[in-house]
């Protein structure tokens, strides 16, 4: 017996190694996002057009969603650790060839999407490793692990932004350093994934992997109907407000057009993540409440944006940043708990994986409203575009809010109690 507090003691310091798996996951979410406030730098000092610097912040989910997709099931098979392990060193390959390259298309394209393939074994395999090291602590409860995950990305995410911003602002080498920094910091992390301990043994299996990647909870009428409406307004709304509204924001930022939009980032991450906290507390496996408020902050958001837009005003387009990054924070923090509470222990990888993949369509939305923009001037606007948007988020609150109450959309081990 005198045994047992020092073997709980070992236990308590081993899980508690997911600081090292939150690292990893703050270090591919900083790679990720560091190119979006240099994106008016590679549009007045490069020369690319808007679309093309758009099309370059999209590219890296053309690496995410695959990922994803693969290395979440992948997980499942052969453990977390093995799958995890590439994904800093993934990051910093990407940071590089972006560096290298401030004007070669190739370069900043085949850049970007690596460091989306590290974001995206980062999302679907350190989130589900954060789950499951929380589930196995005593001291951590529910929705720990789904909290840890979201905070660490929208940290790395504002951070990312924000320093990257300020040097190509102000720094020496505008167009390298931000990266430099950031492969530094993946030397530094990649190093601390080793001492994680493996959650999930890997397993031999009859089938094939390629089958696995078939996740049958995505049918799960609770996912499909109040999980999926949610979904892509999380970078929906992240990209209105730190891409789009800082790009028509640059003429009034004093001659600082990338030091305020890697303002806007970080107000708009920064609200996400003070939100990320209190989603937890207000979310109910029942009510889809976290869901409901997300959609409630994000059509205010994009109402406050499309005022913005319309009246040229700084001080507004920091306003609509500071709600639509509740909304983002409340949402991605909503959509995970979902997650949790819907998938199968042998699921959770890969319908984790698809909920960021729709969330990561949003993503999308700089590079086609730019082309509809510049196709229909005057006609397609960027306020009409921003108050259509509010509208819609009103009417997926409303379809989620009629949604829940229906008993079909109970989550899946809620329906078992009732009915034993």
């Amino acid at each position: 017996m005198t045994n047992l507090p020092i073997e709980q003691t070992r236990s308590t310091v081993r899980y508690q190694r997911w600081i090292l798996v939150s690292a990893a996951m703050f270090a591919v979410a900083w790679g990720g996002n560091e190119f979006t406030p240099l994106l008016v730098m590679y549009k007045l000092e490069h020369g690319f057009s808007a679309v093309t610097v758009y099309t370059f912040l999209f590219a890296y989910v053309i690496g995410i969603v695959p990922a994803l997709q693969i290395c979440g099931p992948l997980s499942d098979r052969i453990g977390r650790r093995p799958v995890m392990l590439p994904a800093v060193p993934i990051a910093a390959i990407g940071s590089s060839l972006i560096a290298l390259g401030p004007d070669s298309v190739a370069l900043l394209f085949t850049g970007r999407v690596l460091t989306g393939v590290a974001l995206g074994i980062g999302m679907a395999v350190g989130g589900t490793w954060l789950k499951e090291l929380a589930n196995a602590d005593p001291q951590a409860g529910f929705g720990t692990g789904a909290k840890r995950a979201a905070m660490s990305l929208t940290s790395g995410f504002a951070l990312g932004a924000g320093i990257a911003g300020v040097l190509a602002q102000w720094a020496p080498w505008p167009s390298h350093l931000a990266y430099l920094v950031h492969i530094a910091i993946c030397v530094v992390v990649s190093v601390g994934v080793w001492f994680v301990p493996e959650t999930r043994a890997s397993t031999s299996k009859d089938v094939s992997l390629l089958s696995e990647l078939k996740v049958p909870s995505i049918m799960n009428r609770r996912f499909l109907l109040i999980v999926a409406p949610v979904a892509p307004w999380v970078f929906g709304s992240a990209s209105v407000a730190y891409a789009l509204l800082p790009s028509l924001m640059a003429d009034k930022s004093g001659g600082q057009p990338i030091a305020l939009s890697a303002l806007m980032s970080v107000v708009a991450l920064g609200a996400g993540f003070a939100t990320q906290s209190l989603a937890r507390r207000i979310d109910t496996p029942t009510s889809a409440r976290a869901s409901i408020t997300a959609l409630l902050l994000l059509s205010a958001g994009m109402l406050v944006a499309a005022w913005a837009a319309a009246a040229s005003l700084l001080g507004i387009a920091l306003v609509a940043a500071v709600v639509l990054g509740c909304g983002y924070g409340m949402a991605m923090v909503a959509g995970l708990l979902e997650v949790q509470r819907i998938a199968r222990a042998d699921e959770l990888a890969g319908l984790t994986a698809v909920f960021y993949s729709l969330s990561y369509l949003g993503f999308a939305i700089p590079a086609i409203l730019s082309a509809l923009t510049e196709r229909w001037p005057g006609v397609i606007t960027y306020p009409g575009i921003f108050a259509a948007g509010g509208v819609l988020a009103a009417l997926c609150c409303l379809f989620v809010s009629i949604e829940v109450r229906r008993p079909h959309n109970k989550p899946r081990e809620l329906v078992t109690s009732t009915s034993q």
